[in-house]
């Protein structure tokens, strides 16, 4: 309405509703995606850690080849949280959280779980959902409009003041349209994933008994809450409802009465150990693995605490012995390694990272941490090997902020002023820095010689735009 209209004054304050309504009704249909595709409004923490990745990736990758996706691209990253949910985005990679591999008893039921995301992927919920919101953005919108005529209709009459709730309620009536026809869509598409899910698990001869124990659980902690709830305002189906469906089907997988392999229960029983010890208290981890238990998790648990509770020589001692009992168990070393390194004694921490590369050539993680020790020594005898392993571990996984970090540490450390401002060029570029990333790309095209590899990837960062894209996404366990 134009400000001179006639009718413009006597409307200001139903057009100032109207304005605070359609906002309102934006947020209230955003506001019907999980809660992690909201993580874009708020600061995600993660994990990395070379051990639990590489035995997510040995879950996921099956799976991934029974949906007839390729192996290998998308890949697991862990959400520093210990609530039990998992999601997938941008159709490159499945969030974990935490708490959903420590909650998992066996590895069969961290499967199910992957098993779902991976039917959302192959799926393309995501893709599929970003159309869905368009579609319930614009019942919302005609919802609100027509409630706006008809309380423009009312103050014509006069009667919008005596009944100002009704008058609300009419321009709302579309965004709670809007919300249940988005809900009702992913309620549909998570029944699609569940089912899926039991199709790749059958695919690749695995029990499909892990995802029921998860949802049997999932439902007995919504016993209460449940008969509070109205299904129709629900993200995801009801656990009970989903348990139904899965005792029903679950059992008719061929491999159902299978059992997780020993060796793979034993790894799975090492990350959570690992997970308590890293994330819990020193009591947590004290209920949960007492001093008279022997056990390899156990121990392992115990080490780690150890060393991050400050008594470096204790935790030594005691990784020591865990070397001692598997010496071809990489992570041991690389543990080592960890507390030396993080200990302030870098020089000390070399060999048994050395030895944890030898034994995990492939594992980009722990050649980054080698490169961090190299770099730390001091020693300019070392500049030369932190460079090959920086660059080798920046090669495998180019999305290692702190990798990029050290090696343009290594680089300045021999003189190399060129590679120095490319390798923070590219570290700035993955902190979303994309201003100070076009500087020092800058820097680095006058540095390098024009032929060069690293001078038309320092040219291809300065001719970046300054937004970056966000990877988060959509849809959740």
């Amino acid at each position: 309405m134009p400000v001179n209209h006639p009718l413009a004054h006597r409307f200001r304050p139903v057009l100032a509703r109207l304005v605070a309504l359609w906002l309102a009704v934006v947020m209230a249909v955003t506001s019907t995606l999980p809660a992690f595709a909201q993580g874009q409004q708020r600061k995600m923490s993660f994990i990395r850690d070379a051990e639990i990745e590489q035995l997510m990736r040995e879950y996921l990758d099956p799976l991934l080849g029974a949906a007839g996706l390729r192996k290998g691209v998308i890949r697991v990253v862990l959400v520093a949280d210990r609530s039990f949910n998992a999601f997938v985005a941008d159709g490159r990679r499945v969030f974990v959280n935490i708490g959903a591999i420590m909650e998992s008893t066996t590895p069969n039921q961290i499967i199910g779980v992957l098993a779902h995301e991976t039917g959302h992927i192959a799926g393309g919920h995501l893709a599929r959902l970003r159309q869905e919101l368009s579609t319930a953005q614009a019942i919302a919108v005609i919802g609100t409009i027509l409630g706006a005529g008809a309380v423009i209709g009312g103050a014509r009459s006069g009667q919008v003041g005596s009944d100002p709730v009704g008058a609300i309620g009419t321009m709302t009536a579309g965004s709670e349209l809007a919300r249940r026809y988005l809900l009702a869509y992913q309620r549909t598409e998570e029944a699609a994933a569940d089912r899926a899910a039991l199709k790749y698990l059958a695919a690749t001869g695995q029990s499909a008994r892990g995802m029921l124990e998860t949802f049997e659980r999932m439902a007995n902690e919504q016993l209460f809450a449940a008969t509070r709830m109205d299904r129709y305002l629900q993200s995801h189906p009801l656990a009970a409802d989903r348990v139904a469906a899965l005792r029903e089907l679950a059992p008719t997988n061929p491999n159902f009465a299978a059992k997780d392999p020993p060796e793979r229960q034993a790894r799975h029983d090492m990350i959570r150990a690992k997970l308590y010890a890293f994330t819990g208290t020193v009591s947590e981890v004290s209920r949960r693995y007492p001093s008279y238990d022997n056990s390899l998790p156990a121990r392992y648990a115990r080490a780690i605490i150890e060393y991050r509770h400050g008594r470096p020589d204790n935790a030594i001692r005691q990784i020591d012995a865990l070397i001692g009992g598997q010496p071809g168990n990489p992570y041991f070393h690389e543990l080592k390694g960890q507390a030396l390194l993080e200990g302030g004694r870098p020089n000390e921490a070399i060999a048994p990272l050395r030895r944890a590369v030898q034994l995990a050539p492939n594992q980009p993680l722990i050649r980054a941490m080698l490169g961090h020790a190299l770099v730390a020594s001091d020693n300019p005898r070392f500049v030369d090997e932190a460079i090959r392993e920086l660059t080798n571990s920046t090669a495998r996984e180019p999305e290692n902020y702190e990798a990029f970090r050290y090696l343009a540490q290594a680089y300045a450390r021999r003189g190399d002023e060129g590679n120095a401002a490319l390798a923070s060029a590219r570290a700035a570029l993955i902190a979303g820095e994309v201003q100070e990333a076009r500087r020092l790309a800058r820097r680095a095209t006058t540095l390098l010689p024009p032929s060069s590899p690293g001078h038309r990837i320092a040219t291809d960062i300065f001719e970046q735009k300054p937004e970056r894209n966000s990877w988060w996404g959509s849809s959740s366990q």
